[in-house]
C-alpha cells in the first residue's frame, strides 16, 4: 500500500476499509472536542458510518476528485487529512484535517498539511490550496499561519455546528507563493 513518510515514525496512508474500526474509535474518543468544530461528528454513530465515509473517500480518489489519508504515528492512527473536492477547472482544492487529542501539539498536522500542500501545488499542478477554519478555532488556524498561508478574509456564519453558526477564516496558498517559500 502507498505510504508517505513524514519522518521515521509518522506516515500518511490512504484510508482503506480496514481502517474503519480504528478511525471510528478515535472519532468516538474525540467526539466532544471535535463536535465543537466539525459538523459531521454526530452523524458518526457506529463503525458502519465510518465504513461509508471511507468508501466515499475511496470513490472520490478513484474519480480523481479528492484524497483522504490517515495519519499514522508508530502504526497507530492519529487523525486524518483530506483534499476536499478538487476543482480541476480552476486548479484549486480545499484541505481539511483533524487529530485525536493525544496527538495534538506535536507538529504532526503542520507536517501533514505541508506535505499535502506541496503535493497539490508542485506535483498535481494545482494553483491554489485553501484552508477554512472556524475563527475561534485558534489551534487549527495556527497551522496555515505557520505554513505561510495568507488570511484572505472571513466568511460570516459559514457553518452550522451544534452550538450554532460559526464564522470561517479563509486561508489561501497559491503555487507562486509556495515556490518562493520553498
Amino acid at each position: 500500500m502507498f505510504g508517505y513518510a513524514l519522518d521515521e515514525h509518522v506516515e500518511l496512508r490512504p484510508l482503506a476499509i480496514e481502517h474503519a474500526r480504528a478511525l471510528f474509535e478515535i472519532t468516538d474518543r474525540s467526539r466532544d472536542r471535535l463536535r465543537k468544530w466539525l459538523p459531521w461528528v454526530d452523524s458518526v454513530q457506529e463503525v458502519n458510518d465510518t465504513v461509508n465515509y471511507i468508501k466515499g473517500a475511496m470513490k472520490q480518489a478513484a474519480e480523481n476528485g479528492g484524497f483522504s489519508a490517515g495519519i499514522w504515528v508508530r502504526e497507530e492512527l492519529a487523525g486524518t487529512i483530506s483534499f476536499h473536492e478538487i476543482d480541476w477547472n480552476n486548479r484549486s482544492v480545499g484541505l481539511g484535517y483533524w487529530l485525536d487529542q493525544q496527538f495534538t501539539g506535536q507538529g504532526l498536522m503542520t507536517s501533514a498539511c505541508r506535505a499535502f500542500t506541496d503535493h497539490a501545488l508542485m506535483r498535481m499542478g494545482l494553483n491554489r490550496v485553501e484552508i477554512r477554519c472556524a475563527t475561534a478555532n485558534h489551534r487549527s488556524r495556527a497551522i496555515p499561519e505557520r505554513l505561510g498561508f495568507v488570511l484572505e478574509g472571513v466568511i460570516r456564519e459559514a457553518e452550522k455546528l451544534p452550538q450554532g453558526y460559526v464564522n470561517h477564516a479563509v486561508y489561501g496558498m497559491i503555487q507562486s507563493e509556495w515556490k518562493r517559500l520553498g
